[in-house]
């Protein structure tokens, strides 16, 4: 178990080292808010759909693929979806539910999830991670979509604006886009592949950066109440709520705890990228990053501990 301690860690820290590094350079001035304001978009529209389409074309989808266990990923995350959403119309202001329903529900699956599920299980828990991330990829950007459109400030709701909202967003297109290449395996030029993943690279350190410039001690106290409930929310009740669903679903083992370590991954950069698009207050947003990247260190590690208690896992 220590050595998942240590796991948890080296792929958290990393995350924080590129947070502060954009508190610096924000301090330093080597960034400003015209940077961030350019570098997120730039990581909207190009870099992570980018990163999104390469992730499911690269995704070995012949193994591990379970449809019993991708079933249940999905529903568990309309449901968690649904009991963050109901949660945050009953205890946050209306600006600001579509924040926390997005930090609450949105994990950070391609880096955190994916990273331990391969650390604790090689090459099977790589295969169930790579099918689960592309699925979860298309379910949590439709969502998000959804439930920011609805709450930015002078969008509207009807159902012609919401599905346009949806089609047009520049990652959920990157995702339908690669499903065909992954479905019929058709394969790109080399050199394409590689000028991609170059551009696709910058994704985590530029929106990290961006997250940190765009972070103040005035802003995390302002939004400290809704970030901390949002925060437990993705750290402990959902993750808890759909763990416990697993269990009485029949999963054990491997598939158990990889449903375990999507669920309870911190927050996505994704979230903070989306928020600021949606004209959302993407200060908040950041700050329910920066409070689950920390509390995931000592939430998944006393979750393993639990489930290999209780010898589920």
């Amino acid at each position: 178990m220590f050595e998942i301690v240590l796991q948890t860690v080296s792929i958290t820290a990393p995350v924080f080292a590129m947070l502060f590094l954009g508190v610096v350079l924000k301090r330093l001035r080597w960034i400003d808010d015209n940077f961030i304001g350019t570098a997120s978009e730039l990581v909207f529209r190009g870099t992570m759909p980018t990163l999104l389409f390469l992730g499911i074309v690269n995704a070995d989808m012949s193994q591990a693929f379970k449809p019993g266990l991708i079933i249940y990923f999905v529903l568990a995350t309309l449901v968690t979806f649904a009991v963050a959403w109901g949660w945050a119309v009953l205890r946050c202001p209306e600006i600001e539910r579509g924040i926390y329903t997005q930090g609450a529900f949105r994990g950070n699956n391609g880096v955190v999830g994916l990273a331990l599920a391969t650390s604790m299980y090689g090459d099977y828990g790589l295969a169930i991670g790579s099918v689960l991330a592309g699925v979860v990829i298309f379910c949590y950007n439709i969502l998000s979509v959804l439930v920011l459109a609805i709450y930015s400030p002078g969008a509207k709701t009807d159902p012609g604006t919401l599905c346009k909202s949806i089609l047009t967003n520049p990652l959920i297109i990157g995702v339908a886009l690669a499903v065909p290449f992954a479905y019929w395996q058709i394969e790109l030029p080399q050199w394409l592949l590689a000028s991609a993943e170059y551009f696709a690279h910058m994704t985590l350190p530029l929106a990290l950066i961006c997250i940190g410039g765009t972070l103040s001690l005035a802003s995390m106290r302002q939004s400290s109440d809704i970030a901390i409930g949002s925060s437990m929310m993705k750290l402990v009740w959902l993750p808890l709520l759909a763990t416990l669903g697993a269990w009485l679903a029949g999963f054990r083992d491997a598939d158990l705890a990889v449903l375990f370590l999507y669920f309870a991954s911190p927050t996505a950069a994704a979230s903070y990228v989306m928020a600021r698009a949606a004209n959302g207050n993407h200060e908040l947003a950041a700050a329910i990053i920066v409070i689950t990247t920390l509390g995931s260190v000592v939430s998944i590690n006393i979750g393993l501990l639990i489930l290999q208690a209780l010898g589920w896992i």
